[in-house]
């Protein structure tokens, strides 16, 4: 346990960005995984929407700092061919 002011703080201001980085995630988490229930229901009308809104939370999550810019490439790699292979 920390004893010095800034110390405490610190630790005030790390839990709080803890706690936003891990609401962020899991939203991207979710967005992501409604893409792919899309994906496997074979419905395009709501693949074509679920995906501008994962590619979307992907690229605020790079932006924010919680996913690697290659990371988040990837992701988009492997939706933007699951949404091809669909079509």
């Amino acid at each position: 346990m920390p004893n010095i002011k800034s110390a405490k703080k610190r630790v005030k201001v790390i839990a709080s960005k803890t706690l936003q980085n891990k609401v962020v995630k899991t939203a991207l988490k979710t967005k992501m995984k409604k893409y792919e229930a899309a994906i496997a229901a074979g419905d395009k009308e709501l693949c074509a929407a679920t995906y501008k809104d994962a590619v979307k939370a992907i690229d605020q999550a790079v932006a924010k700092g919680i996913l690697h810019k290659n990371n988040a490439a990837r992701k988009k790699s492997r939706f933007t061919l699951m949404l091809n292979k669909l079509a």
